[in-house]
């Protein structure tokens, strides 16, 4: 991973109703894409990317972040080409979405 950037979407009149985690942006990507989540409640999060064979290639957040909605930029110039599963894990919710890198 060649550089990170984790922001929290400042919107006092909207908290988020429920954990969610969003499809990257773009998708399929080269080397740059976003994710999105949404936390109801200040919770321990872990953001986790995965190669197709399950081994872990990037660990994008691993802290407590306050409720808010959350984007993470992500470079993955140091990827190969391929599909990857980023994994959010916050309080008892796990959710995994599918990423493409084509370079």
């Amino acid at each position: 991973m060649d550089s990170l950037s984790v922001q929290r979407v400042q919107d006092p009149i909207t908290q988020p109703k429920g954990y969610a985690l969003a499809q990257n942006y773009p998708n399929p990507f080269n080397p740059t894409t976003t994710i999105g989540y949404e936390l109801p409640v200040a919770s321990e999060v872990s953001l986790t990317v995965y190669d197709v064979l399950g081994k872990e290639v990037m660990t994008l957040v691993k802290a407590r972040q306050e409720a808010g909605s959350y984007r993470v930029n992500v470079n993955a110039s140091g990827l190969s080409s391929g599909v990857y599963f980023y994994r959010l894990q916050a309080g008892s919710f796990v959710a995994t979405k599918k990423m493409m890198l084509v370079k």
